[in-house]
């Protein structure tokens, strides 16, 4: 199963951690990183399966319904994942992100490399010649997932994720469409900053943490509408190393005087990791409850303030 949580956090360091930042902005400007979760926060699939979400309107929703879109995503993620992202070959080699096996790709020309007869055998070996063929598997992945859905499938079956993904949506009361908007609005800031050519502006980075494992989380990216919003090498999976250690891989990464974080997700163990890393933490509940925030309702404003509370308000004096 690729949708179950892994309840145990295993503090397993990667041998390789990305050394190119994505963000070229000054030093004297602020960066703030969102660290969402995927599932039950960006997108709505095991609730649905399991019929929690629909139940939780006390007959409102037709439940069955649910439970039939969600199962036609599953299936359909499934689908993608093997036929054209490799997951039935490397599904036991989970990493926490794609670029994490790049030390052993030495770049050659895949063009008319034979995947399906170079000798990968998974998880089964764990020497420096099966990396190698993982790691040109992973660029294979993040190649198809810069180029996107429409470089994979004609128009009949775009259309056909399109028409999934609106019935989605409405069962959902906008849910899908709205926690992208949440995403874009938190982008639209970096695109604001090029076009004033400011010095002092601010750049936003998305970034996905999932308990699920990589590939799938991937391709649930592609068909949710996000990759355009968070590029490939900000899908981080938990599955094997857990939140906390995903967390610090991201400190790590994005460090600097003036970054700020905010996790955003549903689930124990991103608020366990988000309060040990010291970082704001915005709940999420599916579930129809006026306490806690869902989708629609959440915006870059409501972000904001939970980041001002730990990190104190410095914009407000910059404009002043």
């Amino acid at each position: 199963m690729i949708y179950n949580r892994n309840p145990t956090i295993h503090f397993l360091l990667p041998s390789f951690l990305p050394t190119d930042l994505i963000f070229g902005v000054l030093m004297d400007q602020k960066i703030n990183v969102f660290v969402w979760d995927m599932d039950e926060t960006l997108i709505l699939l095991k609730s649905l399966i399991t019929a929690t979400y629909t139940k939780a309107f006390n007959g409102s929703k037709d439940v069955q319904k649910g439970i039939e879109i969600g199962k036609i995503w599953e299936n359909q993620i499934l689908r993608v994942c093997d036929d054209y992202f490799f997951y039935e070959q490397i599904e036991g080699c989970n990493k926490p992100f794609v670029d994490a096996t790049r030390e052993y790709d030495d770049g050659l020309d895949l063009s008319d490399y034979d995947f399906a007869n170079d000798g990968f055998v998974g998880a089964a070996f764990d020497d420096d010649a099966n990396k190698k063929k993982l790691a040109y598997r992973h660029r294979i992945i993040a190649h198809k997932y810069k180029k996107g859905l429409r470089s994979l499938f004609g128009e009949k079956m775009i259309k056909s994720w399109d028409n999934l993904y609106d019935e989605t949506d409405e069962f959902t009361d906008k849910w899908l469409s709205s926690a992208r908007a949440c995403v874009a609005q938190c982008a639209s800031r970096n695109k604001d900053s090029d076009n004033n050519n400011s010095s002092s502006g601010g750049e936003n980075i998305n970034v996905i943490v999932t308990s699920g494992s990589l590939i799938p989380s991937l391709v649930k990216c592609l068909l949710f509408r996000l990759d355009d919003l968070i590029s490939y090498d900000n899908v981080y999976s938990s599955w094997e190393v857990g939140k906390y250690q995903c967390f610090s891989l991201i400190k790590e990464r994005f460090s600097g005087p003036n970054v700020q974080f905010c996790a955003i997700g549903d689930g124990w163990e991103e608020c366990e990791a988000a309060e040990n890393m010291q970082w704001p933490f915005v709940q999420i509940d599916p579930l129809p409850v006026t306490t806690s925030h869902r989708f629609p309702g959440l915006n870059l404003e409501t972000l904001g303030h939970y980041i001002s509370v730990v990190y104190g308000d410095s914009d407000d004096d910059e404009d002043e």
